[in-house]
């Protein structure tokens, strides 16, 4: 089975569209910036990134 994976869109510091990926694996929650380490969030995308990253704490407490 594959790991639950979210992605939150964002941008760079250029304004170009990127996305910050939220993936659960063995048991702890990784977050993948996008290329260049550097994301810019809006309001409501970083409401996205809260939910995305309660869900992968969810997941990682699963057996």
């Amino acid at each position: 089975m594959a790991e639950p994976r979210w992605d939150v869109q964002c941008h760079d510091p250029f304004g170009r569209d990127r996305a910050l990926t939220v993936i659960v694996e063995r048991g702890k929650v990784v977050l993948v910036p996008p290329p260049g380490a550097s994301a810019v969030l809006s309001a409501q995308q970083t409401r996205r990134l809260r939910q995305a990253l309660d869900q992968a704490a969810g997941r990682a407490t699963e057996p």
